[in-house]
């Protein structure tokens, strides 16, 4: 029979110790510290990004109410929000508007986040970033109902029965 040839550059390594017999492995030293790191940084939860919604002075209610879930939808996934207002030409004349909106967006997600940096005019925008609040505190205000059930096939002719 031919005899077993010693492994070159490998290490014994121990794996599970508190196992009863401790568990133990031979293998390369670095590549197994490697395959730890990798195995921990996949672990990590992703760091929050940064997503932005714009308004603009006139915006219409349905608009608004589609932006505000939108931001809801991003801090639920724990990412930060920047609101952006931009102002167009005479728009710049009546800024009050804008931080009257800007006000109305913060109260609305005030449920889902906090303030992170206050309202702030910078030339013809202004800008507010919202952070996340834990998960345990976040209670969406704008969901989308959910559809009711089709009436249709039951009444399908006009006239009453």
């Amino acid at each position: 029979m031919p005899c077993a040839k010693p492994r070159v550059g490998l290490d014994l390594v121990e794996i599970a110790p508190t196992a009863n017999p401790p568990v133990c492995k031979i293998v390369a030293l670095g590549k197994f510290r490697y395959d730890i790191s990798k195995h921990t940084k996949d672990k990590k939860p992703a760091s929050s990004k940064l997503k932005e919604i714009k308004f603009r002075v006139n915006i219409d209610e349905h608009d608004y109410v589609t932006k505000i879930r939108h931001g809801e939808e991003f801090l639920d996934r724990g990412n930060k929000v920047r609101v952006q207002l931009q102002f167009r030409g005479r728009e710049m004349a009546h800024q009050e508007f804008g931080m009257q909106l800007v006000e109305k967006v913060r109260d609305d997600l005030s449920s889902m986040s906090q303030v992170e940096m206050e309202p702030k005019i910078t030339g013809r925008n202004i800008t507010m970033t919202l952070a996340p609040l834990p998960a345990s505190r976040r209670k969406r205000k704008f969901t989308v109902p959910p559809e009711a059930p089709d009436q249709s096939e039951k009444s399908s002719s006009p006239i009453p029965a």
